[in-house]
């Protein structure tokens, strides 16, 4: 039976308020620069497109993003309109007249300036102009300061890749900037993609989806029950080591040994969605779906025949001979249908030709620890080399569909500033595998007291050697395999919970606080901050669910079996509204951190995952 969010996080008011004098705006202009402007290659994109709203509210027209000129980008993502500054419109016919492209979007300014690599030159704006500068990845010629003495114009660097709240990050930015002043974690924008009550539905539906997708892929070696198939996915760059498709492959390698020495009746499939280079669909793989259609339709064809007869039997007030209502031409239309799905191959482990199929790191691993889709296998596994499309032939999903379809993202990074891939999960609520070498696996643990109850498991790959993080995460997934439906649904609702956490409402404020602490650094005279403002990451934490038992793990069975029987029995002593209401007032109540000093970095086991 599935359930509906019936409380979401937002009305779970336990997330600290935060005052701010607001900036005097008009007076002020601010320039957002990175190379994801329009061009979707990488994490920094997501940032730009969810925190433009939230930064438009407060800055209006006077908030500008600046970023490379290409063509295609430009036709599907911006509209050209005149710029309502009348520094910024002056600044633009400056660069015209030095032969500088120009397009300015109302959300999306974007600004190239062949002579400079995209960065506005400073002497363009009167020296009296306050501006701002926000940059992902860039690096000026020389200091920020000395190229800008034209203007009152200063670039304050909001650490490495604006460290994403990470101390691991911190720790790295520490060999770059002498200081990191601001951590500013990354939201998203939850609106967006919360699915309201309704988000339980729909990871059914589009769960659906992929179950034909599969019944495509695997035809003529579906011996497995698709209802007892649990669908994981990793998606990113194709980094093969720093986001952990490496020691992913590995553990599935040994989840894939533990589930057949249990003799588990679950199977596996995990989706790699990692774009890389490809000639074109793999033909045995359309020729699955292919199959997998021809068959629906047959089966359609063959039950409308027998609906009539069956209604002008019931007209007749005749019950019908059972023995005549498929003749000898529906027998052999789905004996041919039967023959067409025997295949003498084994499922293909990509759905595209690689151009370097040979030195793929994916499925050179592949073939080193032989999971190649046999049918002793209870971990398959599919390439997916290429970003998830709608109009696809062959999977037709956007991407937050297919997220909502699955039932665990993992994302075991070696290196992460942020990671946005397990935060979308999250506000879908999705449970996710993150690591303590990821910015959002840090965040969590410093916000929330028990991060695997709420569905978001931290592999340690700081403190433990390769081989041993391996072993924890095959512990996480042989642990979620165990689970029952019940344990699912409740870790889902649990995980929706915590969107509130990562809604740009509330994370925007250190980017607010960054901005302040700038301009009373660059204009002391004008402007003012308290230092001892916003409250630092680590001074708020989710409790532990109060609610019974404190983490699926605490009621699993010795085996991953369970019985249907015992899912639905569970089901029905499952009450979203009581649970939603335990975790409301748990959430309220004041809770206890263990002091540690100021300076003193935790050491391994102070996060208990």
């Amino acid at each position: 039976m599935l359930r509906g969010r019936s409380l979401s996080v937002t009305s779970l008011s336990g997330l600290p308020r935060w005052e701010v004098e607001e900036l005097p705006v008009e007076e002020l202009l601010l320039f957002e620069v990175a190379w994801e402007v329009t061009n979707r290659v990488g994490g920094i994109y997501t940032v730009i497109q969810t925190k433009a709203k939230t930064t438009a509210d407060e800055w209006g027209d006077n908030y500008f993003l600046i970023g490379p000129y290409f063509e295609h980008n430009m036709k599907t993502q911006v509209e050209q309109c005149e710029p309502v500054n009348d520094a910024v419109r002056r600044a633009v016919d400056a660069m015209n007249k030095h032969g500088c492209q120009e397009m300015i979007k109302l959300r999306f300014e974007v600004l190239q300036n062949s002579a400079t690599g995209g960065v506005i030159s400073a002497n363009i704006f009167s020296p009296s102009s306050h501006l701002l500068l926000s940059a992902h990845k860039l690096a000026l010629p020389g200091s920020s300061t000395r190229n800008c003495k034209h203007c009152n114009l200063v670039f304050f660097r909001l650490a490495v890749e604006s460290c994403g709240g990470s101390d691991g990050n911190c720790e790295i930015s520490e060999h770059f900037v002498a200081q990191e002043d601001v951590v500013t974690p990354n939201g998203l924008n939850v609106k967006k993609f919360s699915a309201v009550h309704e988000f339980q539905n729909l990871h059914a539906m589009y769960k659906a989806r992929i179950q034909d997708f599969v019944r495509g892929h695997f035809y003529g070696h579906l011996d497995f029950d698709l209802e007892k198939t649990l669908f994981l996915f990793i998606a990113g760059r194709y980094e093969f080591s720093n986001k952990g498709a490496d020691i992913f492959l590995e553990s599935l390698s040994r989840l894939n040994f533990l589930l057949r020495m249990h003799k588990s009746d679950v199977t596996v499939v995990v989706f790699f969605i990692m774009p890389a280079k490809t000639n074109n669909f793999n033909v045995e793989t359309l020729k699955g779906q292919a199959v997998r259609k021809q068959l629906w339709d047959i089966a359609h064809s063959v039950k409308e025949k027998f609906g009539k007869k069956l209604y002008d039997a019931l007209l007749r007030g005749e019950i019908p001979d059972m023995n005549n209502v498929l003749d000898r031409d529906d027998l052999t239309i789905m004996k041919r249908a039967i023959f067409s799905t025997q295949r003498q191959s084994l499922p293909p482990v990509t759905t595209h030709n690689m151009i370097d199929d040979s030195t793929d790191p994916i499925l050179s691993t592949i073939r080193r620890i032989g999971l190649f889709n046999n049918r002793t296998d209870r971990v398959k596994v599919i390439l997916h080399p290429e970003f998830l499309s709608s109009t696809s032939p062959l999977l037709p999903m956007d991407y937050e569909e297919f997220v909502r379809g699955c039932h665990l993202g993992v994302f075991p990074s070696y290196y992460e500033p942020w990671g946005y891939t397990p935060a979308e999960c999250t506000v879908m609520g999705i449970p996710s595998v993150t690591t303590n070498l990821s910015g959002f696996g840090c965040f969590m643990q410093e916000h929330v007291a028990d991060p695997t109850a709420y569905g978001i498991y931290i592999v340690d790959r700081r403190f433990r050697s390769p081989d041993d993080s391996c072993n924890q995460l095959t512990q996480f997934l042989y642990g979620f395999c165990k689970q029952s439906r019940r344990q699912r649904i409740i870790q889902r609702n649990r995980t929706e919970r915590l969107s509130d956490l990562l809604d740009w409402r509330y994370l925007g404020r250190y980017y607010q606080h960054a901005r302040h602490l700038t301009l009373s650094r660059a204009f002391p005279d004008k402007f003012h901050v308290e230092l001892t403002s916003p409250p630092t990451t680590e001074g708020f934490k989710y409790p532990r669910p109060s609610s019974v038992p404190p983490s699926p793990s605490g009621s699993q069975a010795s085996s991953p079996q369970s019985s249907d029987v015992e899912d639905e029995v569970e089901d029905e002593r499952y009450d979203e509204e009581k649970e939603a209401e335990k975790d409301r007032l748990n959430i309220k109540s004041p809770f206890a951190l263990s002091h540690v000093p100021h300076g003193k970095k935790k050491l391994h086991g102070e996060y208990k995952n």
